[in-house]
């Protein structure tokens, strides 16, 4: 696990505290019943926060995964050393 799964594994874990940390990887909108439309958008400010980046407005609308946010977070910020 990298720096930046570290990292979003802990802000799902504030946005969506009663998930269960083992099902964070897999989560989505599909799979989280909370995760409704002010969820999402709590999600990406604390992303944005905890990441120190903007998200692109035109692909925040795309992501809707554990694995999707991530693989957009390692492509916008590719230089963050492994743990």
């Amino acid at each position: 696990m990298d720096n930046k799964e570290a990292k979003l594994i802990k802000v799902f874990q504030t946005v969506f505290p009663d998930m269960d940390p083992e099902k964070i990887s897999a989560a989505s909108q599909e799979s989280v019943p909370g995760w409704d439309s002010v969820a999402a958008i709590t999600l990406m400010n604390v992303i944005e926060e905890e990441f120190e980046t903007q998200l692109d407005f035109d692909k925040a609308a795309d992501l809707t995964s554990f694995q999707e946010i991530l693989g957009y977070l390692r492509e916008v910020q590719p230089n963050v050393a492994q743990l």
